[in-house]
C-alpha cells in the first residue's frame, strides 16, 4: 500500500453530510425566519447545500492515504495541502465500525487513536469509507510493525474464528435496557439548548404575552404541556437506545472477548483478557428494584486491538443474580458474590447531614428568587436524604483472596472487584471528624485507560480500613523484595 490510494465515493457523501449537519441550524433559521423574501430564502439554501456537496466530492479527491517506511501518512485539503504522518509506534488502536453509508458496499469506517488522541471522538485520523481487505492491510501492517499478527479468519469486521456466546441481548431485555436509561433528560437538554439558540428569532416574549392569562390560570395546561415533552423525549431516547444496542453480542475469541452492536451503526470493540483491570456492576435506581444491573469492565490500553476508553460496557443489562454464572467461565479468579462488611451504624448520621448540607443551595435560592413556585424546591430535601440513606446502607468491603470489593453509591449502586496485582493506588484518608469518631475512608483505583478508575468508600471503620491498607502494603513490600533480590 506504498501507492496513495483515494478513499471510497461513499466518502464524499459522508462529508456533504457532515458538513451539512454543521450548517443545519443557520440553514434551518434562514429558511422558516429569513423575513419576506421566502423564494430568495430557499434558493440561498439551495446554493449552500450545493456548495456543500461540491466541497465534499473535492475534499474525498483531495484525501488520500498510504503506509509507507512505518508510517500511515494521509494527505488533504482542498486549498492547503495538509500531510500527516502518523509512526506505527504511536497508534494504540484501530476502532472499526459500520454506518448505514458504509454498511451496503461492505466498507468500514476507520478511527485511529494514538497517544496523544483522548479516545472520545477526537481520534488523530478518520478514514471515513474504505473497504474490509485494505482495513484488515492496514491492521496486518500496523501489527506486524509491533511484533504481532492478526488471527487467521480475522481480517474483517465482525467476522471472527470459532467462538463462544458469552451474552446476547434477548428482545425484551433490549427494550427495557432503552425504557429505562435515562436518556430522556439528555435529549430535553438538547432541545432546550437549541431553542436558546434560537432567542433572537424566536418572539418568546410575544408568544407568552398572548398565552399569558391562559397559562396563568391553566395549572392543568402547564401539567399536560409538560408530560407531553417529557414523554417525547423519553420517546427519543427509547429509540437512540434501541438503533445502539440492538443486537448486543459478546463473544469468547481464543483470548480475547469481542463486543458487536449496533443496528445502523455496527460497532466492534475488543478486550485482550490480560487487559481487564477490574469488573464493576452498576444499578440505576429504575432497575434495582428490578433486580437488573449493567456490567463494564476497566480495561487498561495501549494495544492496537484495545478499546481507548477505559470503561467497556460488557453485560447492558441483565438479572443480578445471573452475573456470576455468565463471567465465571470466562473472567477467572474472580468472586462475583463476596460476604461485604457494611458501614457502622454511627456513620448514617453522617451520610445523612452531607445529604441535608447539600440540598441547601438547591432549596433555598428557588425560594428567595422564585416565589412562590420556588417552594416546590423543598421536594429535594426528602429526595436528598433518602438518597444519602440509599449511600449509607449501600456503602460496603470485602477482602476474598486476592480480591478486593467495594461497593458505593451516587445515584448508581456501584460494586467493583480489584484484583490486588491490578491495583495502582490505594489509600486511606481521615479528616478531623472522622479521626474524632474513629472512622476513615477508603480510595482503590486500578490504571484504566488514560488515567484511574476504582471507587472510594466513606465513613468505615477505622480498624477495617487499616486492616485493607495492610493487605495491599504487605504485598507491595514482598514485590520490591523480590525485585531488589532479582
Amino acid at each position: 500500500m506504498s501507492e496513495p490510494k483515494r478513499l471510497h465515493p461513499v466518502a464524499a457523501v459522508a462529508n456533504f453530510l457532515q458538513s451539512l449537519k454543521e450548517l443545519l441550524l443557520p440553514v434551518f433559521v434562514l429558511i422558516i425566519f429569513g423575513g419576506e423574501g421566502v423564494f430568495f430564502q430557499f434558493i440561498a439554501s439551495g446554493l449552500i447545500i450545493l456548495l456543500l456537496l461540491i466541497s465534499g466530492i473535492v475534499r474525498w479527491l483531495r484525501f488520500t492515504y498510504r503506509i509507507e517506511e512505518g508510517e500511515l501518512r494521509i494527505e488533504s485539503g482542498v486549498f492547503v495541502r495538509k500531510k500527516r504522518y502518523i509512526p506505527f509506534e504511536r497508534i494504540q488502536s484501530l476502532d472499526l465500525s459500520e454506518g448505514i453509508l458504509q454498511r451496503p458496499f461492505n466498507l468500514v469506517k476507520m478511527k485511529v487513536e494514538t497517544a496523544g488522541s483522548s479516545g472520545k471522538g477526537d481520534a488523530e485520523a478518520i478514514l471515513t469509507a474504505i473497504n474490509k481487505q485494505e482495513a484488515s492491510m492496514i491492521q496486518q501492517a500496523l501489527l506486524h510493525s509491533k511484533g504481532q499478527a492478526l488471527q487467521d479468519g480475522n481480517e474483517e469486521l465482525a467476522i471472527e474464528p470459532k467462538a463462544d456466546i458469552v451474552y446476547k441481548i434477548s428482545p425484551g431485555e433490549l427494550l427495557l435496557l432503552s425504557s429505562t436509561s435515562g436518556g430522556a433528560g439528555v435529549v430535553i437538554s438538547a432541545v432546550v439548548a437549541f431553542l436558546l439558540q434560537l432567542d433572537e428569532v424566536l418572539p418568546y416574549e410575544r408568544i407568552f404575552a398572548q398565552f399569558e392569562s391562559f397559562i396563568k390560570s391553566g395549572i392543568l395546561f402547564i401539567s399536560i404541556i409538560v408530560f407531553i415533552i417529557f414523554f417525547i423525549a423519553w420517546l427519543i431516547a427509547l429509540i437512540g437506545s434501541l438503533l445502539k444496542y440492538a443486537d448486543f453480542t459478546v463473544k469468547k475469541v481464543d483470548n480475547d472477548l469481542i463486543i458487536t452492536r449496533g443496528l445502523l451503526e455496527k460497532r466492534q470493540f475488543t478486550i485482550p483478557f490480560n487487559r481487564i483491570q477490574a469488573v464493576k456492576i452498576t444499578e440505576n435506581l429504575l432497575r434495582q428494584p428490578f433486580g437488573f444491573a449493567s456490567v463494564y469492565v476497566e480495561s487498561a490500553g495501549g494495544s492496537l486491538q484495545d478499546v481507548s476508553s477505559s470503561s467497556v460496557l460488557l453485560l447492558p443489562i441483565t438479572k443480578k443474580s445471573r452475573i456470576a454464572d455468565i463471567l465465571k467461565p470466562y473472567i477467572k479468579g474472580y468472586s462475583f458474590e463476596p460476604l461485604l462488611r457494611p458501614a457502622p451504624r454511627r456513620s448514617c448520621l453522617r451520610y445523612l447531614f452531607r445529604g441535608f448540607l447539600t440540598s441547601i443551595l438547591p432549596i433555598v435560592l428557588p425560594i428567595l428568587f422564585s416565589r412562590p413556585w420556588g417552594y416546590f424546591a423543598l421536594l429535594l430535601l426528602p429526595f436528598s436524604l433518602l438518597l444519602s440513606y440509599l449511600k449509607y446502607k449501600d456503602a460496603g468491603w470485602g477482602i476474598d483472596g486476592q480480591q478486593l470489593t467495594l461497593r458505593y453509591r451516587g445515584l448508581l449502586k456501584n460494586t467493583v472487584f480489584m484484583k490486588k496485582n491490578r491495583i495502582q493506588k490505594l489509600s486511606m484518608e481521615q479528616s478531623y471528624f472522622q479521626i474524632r469518631a474513629d472512622l476513615a475512608t477508603v480510595d482503590g483505583a486500578v490504571m484504566s485507560g488514560f488515567g484511574g478508575s476504582g471507587g472510594t468508600v466513606a465513613d468505615l471503620e477505622k480498624s477495617d480500613v487499616q486492616q485493607m491498607y495492610e493487605w495491599y502494603s504487605y504485598t507491595d513490600k514482598r514485590l520490591r523484595k523480590t525485585e531488589d533480590s532479582s
